[in-house]
């Protein structure tokens, strides 16, 4: 179950992913939201042009066990629906600073509101179990996936966790065919299609080490065949859709699992973390 359950985010991030049958039920479904939690399943279906067995997969796609959980759910989040204003902003081209400056921290706190709604708590959890038991982290990423990567590394080695992050196609390859079992690879990526992390993918599965992935709600390769999903959502806007649309997300999922493992372990935590600020302080003097 996600933290903070939203599905009508689920739907719009997972809408391009969707069988065709699917995507008609969920376009539907978020035209016509005032009115679905009022239809049976087989009103649904008429008015989609599905059937009632289309719109049962939809619902267990989306994470339902039936019609029932999924009505109750869409009731949910109608009752808790936000203003427009609190929508993604894009930026414009002759935008007044003051406007940029508004529209792009209000979308920073969105990204990381909506990826409340789907990321899986449990899933969470499992990632923070494996990390303390791991031989060894590696993070892998490309682009603005990689300084994600970066920070990762930065926050995990500061508790004495032995890790490093690989940003290249051949710095990737050469570290995931060194991995083993007891060691846990984490995969950062938003489409989870990129064609570098797809390929390193493919060895770090041979090798028995345990796959963590960080990608946007949807469907994709990379998080098929990952052991533990850690979804993000990210806007739908153009100048966003870049380094910032998914970068805030995924810092905050890597906060989370720090702290997570940070509070566990927080006795030997406190000592490393006091010793790395000492040596870093006395070098400042």
């Amino acid at each position: 179950m996600s933290i903070h359950d939203n599905i009508l985010i689920k739907i719009r991030e997972m809408k391009d992913s969707l069988t065709p049958v699917e995507k008609m039920v969920a376009d539907y479904v978020l035209q016509n939201l005032e009115e679905i939690p009022h239809l049976s399943i087989k009103n649904l279906a008429q008015l989609t042009k599905t059937s009632d067995a289309s719109v049962l997969r939809f619902c267990k796609t989306m994470g339902y066990s039936g019609y029932r959980s999924f009505i109750v759910s869409i009731s949910a989040s109608l009752g808790s629906m936000e203003e427009p204003k609190d929508s993604y902003t894009d930026i414009q081209p002759g935008d007044d600073l003051s406007v940029i400056i508004s529209n792009t921290s209000r979308n920073n706190i969105k990204s990381i509101e909506d990826t409340l709604s789907v990321i899986d708590k449990n899933a969470v959890d499992r990632a923070v179990q494996v990390l303390r038991q791991s031989n060894r982290i590696v993070f892998f990423g490309i682009g603005a996936s990689g300084l994600v990567g970066v920070d990762a590394e930065q926050k995990f080695s500061r508790i004495n966790k032995m890790c490093h992050t690989y940003t290249d196609r051949h710095s990737q390859l050469t570290a995931a065919t060194l991995l083993d079992k007891g060691d846990v690879a984490v995969f950062i990526s938003n489409s989870g299609a990129t064609s570098e992390i797809l390929e390193t993918l493919e060895i770090v599965k041979k090798t028995g080490a345990t796959i963590i992935a960080i990608t946007k709600y949807n469907k994709s390769e990379l998080a098929d065949k990952a052991n533990i999903v850690l979804n993000i959502s990210t806007p739908e806007v153009t100048i966003r859709s870049g380094a910032m649309g998914s970068r805030i997300a995924m810092l905050t999922v890597i906060d989370i699992l720090f702290a997570g493992v940070a509070s566990a372990e927080y006795k030997n935590v406190k000592k490393y973390l006091t010793k790395t600020h000492n040596i870093i302080a006395s070098k400042n003097r």
